[in-house]
């Protein structure tokens, strides 16, 4: 059903390691994009996904990162632990540079691990589709939303069919609103003709390879209006210390207090989830724990939040 798509840092995957046994229950099925040489991480990650009875899908030919020139390594990690079981699977990432016989070589070399497509940008649908045929039934493809639409999706249909759509609008901490729409496919999926959905969570779709200097600090925390249709939304807690990078707890501080704020108003719509009570117990304490804690909070709270809504 749910496809969150992750990029393989470390506090991605450790977020994968927390939230493993929720995964598993939830039927959540993630999608690693490896971006780190080292694959220790993402070993430990996927390990505490198998223990946990999850699943998950890992791109092979990622096009962010350290392997984006070559996955031998992480089809290596597949073969030695992951061949002829199912709990985890190869992504292979289609895009604009790859051809069909590109695709359907990297497809079978990787038939051992229960092959995904993960289109994004690929410009040959049809003569993919044709290629596949009767097989295609039997198959999962996973669209990244921004790169193709109905016309594409539709020579798949007989395959199942997963949507994956960036709801995470990147921009200057400073310059996030207060609180904006965040998505509707948790609703609309099965009516687009959707076996399942996905996103990018908190983070979303732009990568970049260092976090630089903060100038604001901003907590990131979507919720779900059932008075809105289910429509899922995102607050944005920001510092107002923003004019120089000096200072982040004190920033995050900022942030944090404005969060506790709504949430002590009673009209926030925040789900109580594990994650809010460790922002809570920060707040009580006074301790900033790192941003790339508090992105690993933020993601939690966004897959524990999607895990009361659909269970």
């Amino acid at each position: 059903m749910y496809r969150p798509y992750f990029r393989g840092k470390q506090f991605e995957l450790i977020t994968l390691r927390e939230t493993a046994a929720l995964l598993a229950s939830s039927g959540f099925i993630p999608i690693i994009e490896p971006v780190r040489e080292a694959l220790g991480g993402l070993e430990k990650a996927l390990k505490a996904l198998s223990d946990a009875g999850s699943r998950a899908v890992v791109i092979v030919n990622p096009y962010h990162g350290d392997h984006q020139e070559d996955g031998v390594n992480i089809t290596k990690l597949l073969k030695d632990w992951y061949t002829g079981n199912d709990a985890v699977a190869a992504g292979i990432l289609l895009r604009s540079d790859m051809t069909v016989d590109e695709a359907i070589a990297c497809y079978h070399a990787h038939a051992d691990h229960y092959p995904v497509f993960v289109h994004a940008g690929f410009t040959e649908p049809k003569a993919l589709a044709a290629a596949f045929g009767a097989d295609l039934p039997g198959m999962c493809n996973v669209f990244v939303d921004s790169h193709s639409k109905l016309l594409y999706w539709k020579h798949f249909s007989a395959s199942e069919r997963v949507l994956v759509r960036d709801g995470f609008s990147r921009q200057k901490n400073a310059d996030y609103p207060p609180i904006e729409e965040f998505s509707d496919l948790h609703v609309t999926y099965g009516e687009l003709g959707m076996a399942g959905f996905g996103d990018f969570l908190t983070v979303g779709d732009v990568y970049s390879e260092g976090g630089g200097p903060a100038y604001a600090v901003a907590i990131h925390l979507t919720f779900i209006d059932s008075e809105k249709d289910d429509v899922m939304y995102i607050y944005h807690f920001v510092s107002d210390t923003n004019n120089t990078p000096a200072d982040p707890a004190g920033k995050f501080g900022q942030a944090l207090a404005k969060l506790i704020q709504k949430l002590e108003s009673g009209n926030s719509k925040l789900l109580e989830t594990s994650a809010i009570t460790e922002f809570r117990d920060l707040h009580a304490k006074g301790h900033f724990p790192g941003l790339g804690y508090v992105k690993k909070l933020s993601m939690k709270h966004h897959i524990e939040t999607l895990a009361a809504f659909l269970g």
